[in-house]
């Protein structure tokens, strides 16, 4: 397995957590967007309480490391990899749990370029150890709001692993997914799985919308997040989400391999 001080290293040296490209100006203007419950940023996230900016920064600070003076307004964000790994090992503790009672699961991300292979290695080893990988809605058609205006994007699934893509690409790579916040394809795709008479998921592991709309929808879910989204973080601290790894999500796909091996290899699970 992994050495603790090894899997630092590579958080670090690939950029996944320490000194990081995301900024801090870009993270404080999600911040106040969220505080303005802006659904760009609420990701499907409906928040029980009010959020400031002030109580975004000490729950962002708490949990990804990230400063919280409010004169701090520029430069690169900064996570610390000691609270990665800490989420990391719990994130890795709860798949286990699925492994162990073959709970049907559901994988789905905002960020296929970088993220498909980590959570297809995740669907492949839950699948081996007997959990249901549920690909429910497949080939459907969801209509999303995005910069340039209202976009029809298809519910795809490559290796267990749901993502919107581009109408009419087909494949078994990660060729035509998109990137999208959006709630509404895991939406879709829990009212295909209830209608058809389930399963339902037990646990969804996935990111942006696909954790936040899953857990605002009751459904236990664990999730990545880079620190410019607050919403899975807020979703952790009301209940509605079980776990959140703090990392920068938008890096080369390879670099977030190891971390699937680490995931795989502390609960016994082959990959």
């Amino acid at each position: 397995m992994l050495a603790t001080g090894e899997l630092r290293a590579h958080l670090v040296g690939a950029r996944l957590a320490g000194t990081i490209a995301t900024t801090r100006e870009q993270s404080l203007g999600r911040y106040r967007l969220f505080a303005a419950r802006d659904p760009r940023v609420l990701l499907g996230l409906d928040p029980e309480r009010e959020w400031p900016l002030s109580a975004l920064l000490r729950l962002m600070g708490q949990k990804c490391g990230v400063s919280v003076d409010p004169a701090h307004v520029s430069g690169p964000d900064v996570i610390d990899p000691e609270r990665t790994i800490a989420a990391l090992d719990r994130f890795a503790d709860r798949i286990g749990v699925a492994a162990g009672r073959a709970e049907p699961v559901l994988l789905g991300t905002g960020h296929p370029q970088a993220l498909l292979e980590f959570y297809a290695g995740l669907a492949d080893a839950l699948s081996a150890a007997g959990c249901p990988v549920l690909t429910p809605a497949y080939g459907v058609r969801v209509d999303i709001a995005t910069r340039f205006g209202v976009r029809t994007r298809a519910l795809g699934y490559v290796r267990g692993v749901a993502m919107l893509q581009e109408t009419g690409v087909r494949g078994a790579s990660g060729a035509g997914g998109v990137h999208t916040h959006s709630p509404l394809p895991v939406r879709t795709v829990l009212a295909a799985a209830a209608d058809a008479g389930g399963p339902l998921p037990g646990l969804v592991i996935g990111d942006h919308g696909w954790a936040c709309g899953a857990g605002q929808l009751g459904i236990e879910a664990i999730a990545l997040a880079d620190s410019d989204d607050p919403a899975p973080f807020v979703g952790q601290a009301e209940g509605r989400l079980s776990e959140v790894v703090p990392l920068d999500d938008a890096v080369p796909a390879a670099s977030y391999r190891p971390l699937m091996r680490y995931v795989l290899e502390r609960v016994g699970l082959s990959y």
